[in-house]
C-alpha cells in the first residue's frame, strides 16, 4: 500500500525530532500502521536550515500554505505553536480535508470548541497526544484505555519547568529567583518563562485533560490559575517537616456542585508516589470509579519524547485514515452530540484545606486570636506548628519585638470562608507580613 504523506509545519526542536524517530523507526512504525508513514514536505521560515536537517528527497518551504495545498498531503502536523498563525493554518488544513496532528495546547486550550467541530464537520481528525505532557501517553489513557469508569478527579504535575525549580529548591534550600536562574541556564525555563511559572501551561494542559474526563467543552477561561513566584524556601522547609511536599498541580475534578479546574502550588503528602516525582519529569494520577487510583509517569518534554507522542498520532491516524468518521474515537472522548454543560466552579466555591504561614509578633495571646478567627470562620485546625523567635527588629518607638513564625493546617472548607478570614487575620497588629496560604491535596 502506498504510504500516507504527512506534511510538518515547523521543524524546530520537536519538527527535527519528530522528522529523525519517524525516519529511524520507520520499519518498526509501518509493521504496526499497516502501511509506511512519509514526511514528505516541511515548511520553515529557515529553509536552508531545515532542508540540511532533512536531506534529499523531501520538499522544503518557506509558506506552509503550500503543503495545506498539495492534494498529495493526508496529515498536516503543527508544530508553530501560539494562537494566532497556528489556528489559521489548522483551520485551513481541516478545510482542506487534512487530517490535523498538533502539540499545540494553548491552541486547543483557548479555540479547542471550534476546532473540533470544524473537524467533525469535515470528517477529518484532529490529534494531539504530544499537546499534555510530552511522552506520557496520557490523553489516550483518558479517551480509551480508562473508558469505562467514570474519572472522579485527576492531578498532575504537568509542567517540568515548574517541577524542577521546586525540586531545586526543596534539595538546596534556595529562593525561587535563584532557582529560576538555575533553570534558564540549565534550559529547563524560557528566557521569558512566564507562561511555565505563573502556571498558564499547566492550565493549558489541565483545560484538555478535564475536557476529556467530563465530557465538557475547553474552556480554560474558567480554569484557576496561580503559579510558583510567591513561594520562599521557608514554605518549603516547613512543608518538608510537616511530612508533605509542594508541588504545583493541575487539579480538575468532578464534584456534586460542578467541576473544579485549578492550577496552584499544592502540599501533597510525601508519602505519595507523586510527591516524590522529582526535576522535570512529569507525572499525572487519575481516579476512576473501577480501576481505583493510577499513575502516568515520563518526561514530559524535549526532542523526542514529544515526538514519540506525534508520531503515536501519527499512526492512530494511519489506521483509521478510511474508517467512517462516526467509527472513530471522538475528539474529546464522548460523542459530540452527548457533550455535557457540568458547571466549572470559580475558586470561592471549591473546597479543600490549607497550609497558612504567619509572621507574627512573638507576644502572649497572638495566636489565640488567629485560631479564633479561624473558628469564628467555621474552619477546623488540623495541626499548628509555632516556631521559636528567630528574629528581633527594632519597631517604630524603638523597642525590640521577637517575630516568628505560626504555621496552621486546616481541615477542608470552601475557599470563600478562607478567604474571609485571611483578610481578617492580615488586619492584625501583630501579624507583620503578607499571609502565606498554599492548598492542600491529600490525594487519597
Amino acid at each position: 500500500m502506498k504510504p500516507i504523506q504527512v506534511g510538518l509545519l515547523g521543524m524546530g526542536v520537536v519538527g527535527s525530532g519528530t522528522f529523525n524517530v519517524l525516519r529511524r523507526n520507520q520499519e518498526e512504525i509501518k509493521r504496526r500502521a499497516g502501511r509506511g508513514i512519509e514526511i514528505t514536505m516541511v515548511a520553515d521560515l529557515d529553509v536552508a536550515r531545515a532542508q540540511s536537517q532533512v536531506g534529499e528527497g523531501v520538499q522544503v518551504v518557506s509558506d506552509a500554505r503550500a503543503i495545506i495545498a498539495n492534494p498529495d498531503i493526508d496529515i498536516v502536523i503543527e508544530l508553530i505553536g501560539g494562537y494566532g498563525i497556528a489556528k489559521t493554518l489548522v483551520l485551513e488544513a481541516i478545510a482542506a480535508g487534512k487530517h490535523v496532528v498538533t502539540a499545540n495546547k494553548a491552541l486547543l486550550a483557548v479555540h479547542g470548541t471550534e476546532i473540533f467541530a470544524a473537524a467533525s464537520a469535515k470528517g477529518v481528525m484532529v490529534a494531539f497526544e504530544a499537546a499534555v505532557a510530552g511522552g506520557i501517553p496520557i490523553i489516550k489513557a483518558l479517551r480509551e484505555g480508562l473508558t469505562a469508569n467514570s474519572i472522579q478527579w485527576i492531578a498532575g504535575i504537568i509542567n517540568g519547568t515548574t517541577n524542577f525549580i521546586l525540586s531545586e529548591m526543596r534539595d538546596k534550600g534556595i529562593d525561587f529567583a535563584v532557582a529560576l536562574k538555575q533553570a534558564q541556564a540549565l534550559g529547563y525555563a524560557e528566557a521569558d518563562p512566564t507562561f511555565d511559572i505563573e502556571g498558564v501551561d499547566a492550565a493549558h494542559k489541565a483545560t484538555l485533560m478535564s475536557a476529556i474526563a467530563f465530557g465538557i467543552p475547553v474552556q480554560f477561561d474558567k480554569a484557576y490559575v496561580e503559579g510558583i513566584t510567591q513561594l520562599g524556601a521557608a514554605d518549603i522547609k516547613y512543608a518538608e517537616q510537616l511530612g508533605y511536599r509542594i508541588k504545583l498541580l493541575g487539579i480538575t475534578k468532578r464534584t456534586p456542585a460542578g467541576i473544579e479546574l485549578r492550577v496552584h502550588p499544592s502540599l501533597v503528602p510525601t508519602k505519595r508516589l507523586i510527591a516524590n516525582v522529582e526535576g522535570a519529569m512529569n507525572a499525572v494520577m487519575v481516579q476512576g470509579d473501577a480501576v481505583g487510583t493510577t499513575l502516568y509517569y515520563g518526561k514530559g518534554a524535549g526532542s523526542e519524547p514529544t515526538a514519540s507522542a506525534v508520531i503515536a498520532d501519527l499512526v492512530d491516524i494511519t489506521r483509521l485514515h478510511t474508517a467512517d468518521p462516526l467509527n472513530r474515537v471522538p475528539h474529546l472522548a464522548f460523542q459530540p452530540n452527548a457533550m455535557s454543560d457540568l458547571h466549572v466552579l470559580p475558586m470561592s466555591d471549591v473546597v479543600t484545606s490549607y497550609y497558612l504561614r504567619l509572621r507574627v509578633a512573638d507576644q502572649a495571646g497572638v495566636l489565640a486570636k488567629v485560631t479564633g478567627l479561624l473558628a469564628e470562620a467555621g474552619i477546623s485546625i488540623d495541626a499548628v506548628l509555632q516556631r521559636e523567635a528567630d528574629e528581633v527588629v527594632s519597631d517604630a518607638a524603638n523597642t525590640s519585638v521577637p517575630q516568628t513564625d505560626v504555621i496552621i493546617l486546616t481541615h477542608d472548607c470552601v475557599e470563600a470562608k478562607m478567604n474571609a478570614a485571611l483578610v481578617q487575620m492580615q488586619a492584625l497588629s501583630t501579624v507583620l507580613e503578607p499571609i502565606t496560604r498554599i492548598r492542600k491535596e491529600e490525594l487519597a
